[in-house]
């Protein structure tokens, strides 16, 4: 009976793994749309740039137990030789940078604009107050909170941390500063992490008697494997930027510059790195990688063929083979 059942078992097995392929591959019609799970309907991103003065007004009005709700989150987009890069930077000088429902709100909302805007390239998070990068929770708005709405909210705080992880571009966070808890749990969110050798990092929550909630006790195991992030979040223990990038947390580790953005200036760096890059390409490849890291070799392999087809017919693929073949530098219009 079981050699009779092997084949079945076998066939419902393939299936499954094609039914996944399918789901997580499937052509990405007009327009180079990805997959459903990583878009949402287009949002006018209204957002607003500064110049360099106003941006200093901004980030001094930040030490102030009076910044306006709306400057907590600055998205700014780039330009120049920059465009195509967007940062995301907390600003809650007087509380940390810790996660308020106002800031769940703001960071929602920039997310969702972010989603499906072909012109962003690479997002970075950041912080704009020296020092910090994020606290974790705001546990002076959490304490006024019944126990029936945390929660509601600590599901809030996971939804907007689940979709930075999923947006269809490279993302970074640059860690200048303190990322506890919820903080570092953003952090994990993204792609590409680098930190400034005098940041602080871990999941301390078991010191308040809970655990992680915004994906820590999935996302940690995943980058650094399962014993050590046990060790980690069963002590509560705090890293600094040398010892995280001894145990692979970030990448990149840097000694901190006099204006306190080292991490920031690296970050840079690397999204400067991915701009020439093909934009389908980038999406589909983060694509193939965040899904095949999910299942088995084989069905992994299979996803990856399926996301290498979706960049066969693209206008930029033979862009890039004409490039190659007149010595010149690509000019990729994501299509």
């Amino acid at each position: 009976m079981a050699a009779a059942a092997a084949p079945g078992a076998l066939g419902t097995l393939q299936a499954s793994r094609a039914r996944l392929v399918a789901a997580c591959c499937a052509p990405l019609g007009p327009g180079w749309r990805l997959h459903r799970s990583l878009t949402v309907p287009r949002v006018s991103p209204v957002m607003w740039a500064r110049t360099p003065a106003a941006e200093g007004a901004a980030l001094r009005r930040g030490y102030s137990s009076e910044v306006k709700t709306e400057d907590e989150l600055r998205v700014r987009y780039l330009e120049e030789e920059n465009r195509g890069i967007v940062v995301l930077g907390i600003n809650r000088a007087y509380a940390k940078n810790s996660f308020s429902k106002n800031l769940v709100k703001m960071l929602s909302k920039a997310v969702d604009a972010l989603k499906s805007d072909k012109k962003v390239r690479t997002v970075i998070v950041r912080s704009e107050v020296p020092g910090i990068f994020c606290a974790g929770a705001d546990l002076k708005e959490r304490v006024k909170m019944h126990s029936s709405e945390v929660g509601p909210f600590v599901s809030k705080i996971r939804a907007v941390i689940n979709e930075i992880a999923n947006l269809p571009v490279p993302t970074i966070a640059a860690l200048d500063g303190l990322a506890l808890g919820g903080g570092l749990e953003l952090a994990l969110a993204c792609d590409i992490r680098v930190a400034a050798a005098s940041a602080k990092m871990g999941l301390v929550e078991t010191k308040l008697a809970i655990i992680p909630g915004g994906g820590g006790t999935q996302r940690l195991p995943r980058a650094i494997g399962m014993s050590l992030a046990k060790e980690l979040i069963f002590s509560a223990r705090v890293l600094d930027g040398q010892e995280a990038k001894a145990v692979g947390l970030v990448s990149h580790v840097l000694e901190q510059n006099q204006e306190g953005d080292a991490a920031y200036r690296k970050a840079l760096d690397l999204a400067r790195e991915f701009l020439p890059q093909g934009p389908v390409a980038m999406r589909v490849a983060k694509l193939a990688i965040n899904q095949g890291m999910e299942v088995d070799l084989v069905t992994g392999l299979a996803i990856e063929e399926a996301c290498y087809a979706q960049t066969i017919p693209t206008k930029d693929r033979l862009e890039g083979l004409l490039a190659f073949k007149e010595k010149r530098s690509p000019r990729f219009k994501g299509e």
